[in-house]
């Protein structure tokens, strides 16, 4: 029996789940699935097919059915009924007075339970607006606090690439990214440009470091003493892509070789003669 992956909640989550009987999906396919938190819509990413020795992951729930179209209005009425619920919780945040940020509320399809994300500095005290909550929607009230990352991903839309942003689309988990990458692939360090909808670094500043370091590997060290055609000369810069090396030479010039017209100083070794004080 086939499996397949499929992307589902408002964190546009991703796991692998089983059809309930022999069904067959097509990619895209938006169906409805049963998760541990309850009933929601998904969609259809592909057929889960785990890479060779391997541990293929394991099943994260079911799919009952595709998509019908008294589903889909269903999921539109809910959609619309999010935004008056978080409404309700904005107005209760401030009737309590808590230090919190309200940034997105999650209905499940199957009304098993509504997902509070928010922003806070520090812990949050909410037990108050937990009962306050449940009483006014009558079910189960769970509080998220997430990060600005986790915020974009929510809320955003496009980047300054012009395409949608890449931690609503295709990122599953969001990758840990330094200005060390940015300086690595010589980007402008001016973090406005740099900076993603969420004010952090851009996650694709990670994209290529790795083979930015493996490339970085076989070029010589900065600092580094080199022949050249006019002689010998010191590193002190490298372009990575274009894979040159900035040298200066002995009497101070400076130019851009191709790294594979350069080859490391080899150094002479002095002869050995015989110390006159030995007998």
């Amino acid at each position: 029996m086939p499996r397949y992956i499929v992307r589902y909640g408002a964190m546009r989550l991703v796991g692998k789940f089983a059809p309930s009987g022999e069904q067959a999906f097509r990619r895209g396919t938006h169906v409805i699935i049963r998760t541990d938190r309850g009933l929601e819509a998904g969609l259809i990413l592909c057929e889960a097919r785990p890479p060779q020795q391997e541990e293929p992951p394991a099943l994260q729930g079911q799919i009952l059915r595709a998509m019908t179209p008294e589903d889909a209005r269903e999921l539109v009425r809910i959609h619309e009924q999010e935004r008056s619920e978080y409404g309700v919780c904005l107005r209760s945040i401030a009737k309590l007075g808590l230090d919190m940020r309200l940034v997105h509320v999650e209905h499940l399809f199957g009304g098993e339970r509504i997902i509070v994300y928010y922003l806070a500095e520090g812990r949050v005290d909410f037990r108050e607006l937990v009962k306050l909550l449940a009483s006014e929607f009558q079910t189960r009230i769970e509080m998220r606090q997430i990060g600005v990352r986790d915020e974009a991903k929510l809320l955003a839309d496009y980047g300054d690439c012009g395409k949608p942003v890449c931690c609503n689309t295709h990122l599953i988990e969001i990758p840990p990214v330094s200005m060390k990458m940015a300086k690595l692939q010589k980007a402008t360090l001016d973090p406005t440009k740099i900076s993603g909808r969420c004010g952090r670094l851009k996650c694709c500043l990670r994209y290529e470091y790795d083979m930015y370091e493996k490339m970085l590997k076989e070029l010589p060290p900065l600092g580094s003493r080199v022949t050249i055609r006019e002689g010998p000369a010191r590193v002190i810069g490298h372009e990575i892509l274009a894979g040159q090396l900035l040298v200066e030479t002995d009497d101070r010039r400076r130019r851009l070789v191709p790294a594979v017209e350069v080859s490391p100083l080899e150094l002479s070794t002095p002869s050995e003669t015989p110390d006159p004080d030995t007998p």
